[in-house]
């Protein structure tokens, strides 16, 4: 293992390979540049490859030994360097009593499981922290709070429950606009202390001398560590603890320790249920009404607290009961002080200078959506398994179980082992089977960690699902149940313009109905646009893909009957409405609708919004009728007969589907196909002269009407559009409709390369999905270099917060599914699109080796993968497609294979 040896002035950077000649190297850090930029451009500075870093600089704090100031600012320049060089980093301290290459490890592993951040920091800084380190199970999200903490401009202490939405007014440019929300929950991980007759303790940076916050991703805790010291210089260590039950779905807990430093005294903490809490997480939408809790009941006995609330409007009923324990401290003093929306508990003690004090609090949640019978009877009658250390010990065990199915490793790369992992786990906290159940819900594209898009269900579900599939075939069921409750309402919706079938909403809540807002606020403008992205009806086509990907690997004829190929039908009705033949062209044309760009929501000078014949969207319909076609011939002849039946899908639909999958048109300039009818009558775009002026052009929808523009006028994107299929459907497949279509691809490879060019060039990546997809597309054109730097882009855009604080609003649930899919289909080569497995590896330069678990088609298949070969176990007698031909695999039998 080789190392560099690093120490660390005020201005520089001393450095060597060798111990004993630290002086060797320096290098000058400035002051103008980010810490981060700092450590780019030393990275560059360095010509050898090394293995480890070993700070050589005395621990100054105790939370963390590499913690250091730079710019008047402490910062964890462990974690900096690691993110940089993707590399363990020590600190010479660590190595009395151990050799480098065991510490080296033991930092390897600490790092890959843990996303920690230390000190203080503030505004939407510290909420996207929060929501990064939010814990959950599917059913509730408990965002990665200080308990101490009460709603304000730098700390969201907020909880969140799948399903649970409600609807209010606010007025609007003269009209009442109705918006519906996923709650902000009764806040009940409140806790705090006061010493003496002091002030309870706020979240206050002049008192916490060292802060770290440590989300353990094996286990599932977050750990919160604070060491304070009080306006009249008393100490204390303050250790919480939070975890949340993924077997026992409703419940979580919370410990509370304190530790007196340098006194003895009394000490007095405070609990609350606090329902007075409003949905204030998102700038833009504070002016907006927000209040949705009605309080119907506060009751304490003993040490338990119950409170009895409802929404407002959707009339779902909550109960939350919190049950404290403090075995431990035998002179506590009990009492409450109850107002109409908030419960408090005290526990009053005296304390000994250097011993440590436990509180431990259990709470759960339970809604009339998931418990049918009555609530305040159940909540009554609830018992807890109060021993925190059990509850620890379970957590361990259950996520031991989560972890063994869906670990995606990889070797080289210390941050991006950290973020897969942060990735599958805020899946899993997302949704996971335990909960979903029983559940009506499916994931929002922030997951349960913020209420960003005010938490509604999104076309976000494709990327997700093709994460899910792979591990927990049985939970993508479960979340597509979401979609066939509310197929109803999307009927209704298409019946409301006209159509038959179902047209599904682009933003989907509680009901199924649309809940796209019809204005939205420009916030360099601060006006209310008008908002046309409703018309993105597209999100059907997600949903069929979802249910087609599905019974592809999970083979659930029962689903398919039942519920699938009904929603399958509805859907493909609507798009046979929607589609009009033109007796000019002898082609189909589908009109007034928006493809995954968003940017273009109409025509220049078109009021009325709208595009014709979006690329994307008319070839997933060719699609969609192929697929319905398929398994109208394969299917069970009684199940197909009940589903035409039920659907009303007559032959005259039948001739039609057929029609249409043959014959909707495309545009095309030579060999570049048009993102949508009329696209190329757009004007270019000087994306130079707005990078100058903003930096940021990523949201240049926003920039270009706060210059009484549109990006209506230019050739310019959002995000992956024309493209987006070719990450959907296997390449064959897409030239398979292409042909259909009746515009057969001659020279695929030139023109996938020339149509990717193409649109790079005009995309602004406004959407954090938009790098992963063309990341993905680039390794088709091995483009491998720009590739990386999209992932890379991608898979770290929640962690740095690239898009300017989005990140305090929620995750970005979906391109956390969509880079582990990458990484697992094109990387590592696995492609499950179709009958069979198709292997074909595409291994980064930088990492050494992939490995992971996965289902297809019920067999249990284990891959690992390196720069040149790869490696397969699977539990049952199957066969594959490596690189083009048939490979045949006995069960139990690992297989070694090179490419």
């Amino acid at each position: 293992m080789k190392p560099l040896y690093l120490k660390i002035t005020e201005h520089h950077l001393v450095y060597s390979d060798d111990i004993n000649t630290l002086n060797e190297g320096s290098f000058e850090l400035d002051p103008k540049l980010e810490l981060k930029q700092n450590f780019h451009n030393f990275k560059e500075n360095i010509s050898d490859a090394i293995d480890v870093i070993v700070i050589m600089n005395s621990p100054q704090t105790i939370l963390k030994k590499n913690i250091f100031t730079y710019n008047n600012e402490a910062f964890d320049f462990g974690d900096e360097l690691e993110n940089i060089f993707h590399i363990p980093v020590i600190n010479y301290a660590d190595l009395e009593n151990s050799d480098l290459n065991t510490v080296a490890e033991q930092e390897i592993d600490y790092s890959t499981w843990h996303l920690d951040y230390y000190g203080i920091s503030h505004k939407k800084r510290q909420y996207g922290q929060e929501s990064m380190q939010t814990i959950g199970n599917g059913f509730l999200g408990l965002r990665g709070t200080y308990l101490e903490a009460k709603a304000n401009s730098d700390n969201y202490p907020a909880t969140y429950a799948a399903g649970v939405f409600n609807q209010l007014a606010t007025p609007v440019n003269n009209r009442n606009v109705i918006n519906e929300d996923l709650i902000n929950l009764p806040n009940a991980q409140y806790l705090s202390f006061k010493v003496d007759d002091g002030e309870f303790f706020k979240i206050d940076q002049k008192l916490i001398q060292e802060s770290l916050r440590s989300l353990d991703l094996k286990s599932g805790i977050l750990t919160i560590t604070s060491l304070i010291k009080l306006a009249d210089g008393k100490e204390l260590k303050v250790v919480a603890k939070k975890i949340a039950d993924l077997k026992n779905y409703h419940n979580y807990y919370l410990q509370y320790e304190i530790k007196p430093l340098n006194f003895s005294g009394n000490v007095t903490v405070i609990s609350q249920i606090d329902a007075s809490v409003v949905n204030s997480n998102v700038e833009r939408y504070k002016n907006l009404a927000k209040k949705h809790l009605s309080v119907d009941n506060i009751e304490n006995k003993n040490q338990e607290t119950t409170l009895l609330a409802h929404t407002n409007q959707s009339n779902i009923k909550l109960a939350i009961k919190t049950d404290l324990r403090f075995p431990q401290i035998a002179d506590a003093k009990y009492s409450v002080n109850n107002t109409d929306e908030i419960a408090t508990q005290f526990i009053e003690f005296s304390v000994s200078e250097g011993k440590t004090y436990s509180i431990e609090k259990s709470v759960a949640i339970f809604t009339s959506l998931e418990t049918q019978t009555d609530l305040e009877q159940v909540i009554n009658q609830y018992h807890f398994i109060t021993d925190f250390a059990l509850n620890q010990q379970q957590a361990i065990k259950n996520w031991r179980q989560v972890w063994n199915k869906e670990d995606v490793t990889v070797t080289g790369d210390i941050t991006a082992q950290k973020l897969l992992r942060l990735n599958s786990y805020s899946m899993t906290t997302a949704a996971q089977s335990n909960a979903n159940k029983d559940l009506d819900a499916s994931v929002g594209s922030r997951g349960l960690t913020g209420e960003g898009y005010r938490g509604h269900v999104f076309w976000d579900e494709l990327f997700d699902m093709n994460f899910y599939i792979l591990h927990a075939p049985q939970l993508v069921k479960y979340l597509l149940m979401y979609r066939y409750n509310r197929l109803g309402a999307a009927m209704d919706y298409a019946s409301d313009y006209d159509y038959n079938g179902a047209m599904y909403p682009w933003q989907s809540g509680m009901y199924g109905d649309e809940q796209s807002q019809e204005v939205h606020l420009n916030p360099i403008t601060n006006k209310w646009d008008p908002d046309n992205s409703r018309k993105q009806r597209h999100v059907s086509l997600a949903i069929a893909y979802n249910i087609w990907n599905y019974y592809n690997l999970s083979e659930d004829e029962e689903f398919m009957e039942q519920y699938g190929l009904e929603m399958l039908l509805q859907i493909a009705k609507f798009w046979i409405d929607m589609a009009d033949f033109d007796e000019k062209t002898s082609k189909y044309s589908i009109e007034n609708v928006m493809g995954p760009d968003e940017f273009h929501e109409g025509y220049p000078g078109n009021d009325d919004g709208g595009l014709k014949n979006n690329a994307y969207t008319n070839i997933m319909v060719s699609w969609l009728f192929k697929q319905i076609t398929k398994m109208l011939h394969t299917q069970p002849i009684d199940s197909v007969k009940d589903n035409l039946k039920r659907t009303d899908f007559n032959p005259d639909y039948l001739d039609k589907m057929n029609s249409i999958r043959h014959n909707l048109k495309l545009d095309f300039e030579d060999d570049i196909l048009g993102q949508f009818e009329g696209y190329f009558d757009l004007k270019e775009l000087d994306f130079e002269k707005y990078r100058q002026q903003y930096g940021n052009i990523s949201r240049m929808d926003r920039i270009l009407k706060a210059h009484n523009d549109s990006p209506d006028n230019y050739k310019v994107a959002k995000q992956a559009d024309t493209l987006m299929a070719l990450f959907n459907i296997r390449e064959n497949d897409f030239l398979d409709i292409m042909k259909d279509l009746g515009y057969p691809i001659n020279n695929p490879n030139k023109f996938i390369s020339d149509n990717i060019q193409y649109y790079i060039q005009r995309t602004t990546h406004g959407s954090t999905l938009s790098r992963i997809v063309y990341s993905m597309l680039l390794l088709k054109v091995n483009d491998d270099k720009q590739a990386w730097k999209l992932f890379y882009e991608a898979l770290t855009s929640d962690y740095y917060d690239i898009q300017g604080g989005t990140t305090a609003e929620g995750i970005h649930l979906g391109v956390m599914g969509a880079t582990l899919n990458v990484v697992t289909s094109y990387f590592a080569g696995i492609d499950y699109r179709g009958d069979q497995l198709q292997i074909n590896p595409h291994m980064p330069k930088q990492w050494e080796k992939i490995s992971f678990n996965m289902l297809f088609k019920g067999v249990k298949f284990s891959f690992e993968v390196t720069q040149d070969t790869i490696t397969i176990v699977t539990d049952k007698d199957t066969e594959v497609q490596f690189i083009g031909k048939d490979l045949p695999l006995t069960a139990n039998q690992e297989i070694e294979l090179t490419y």
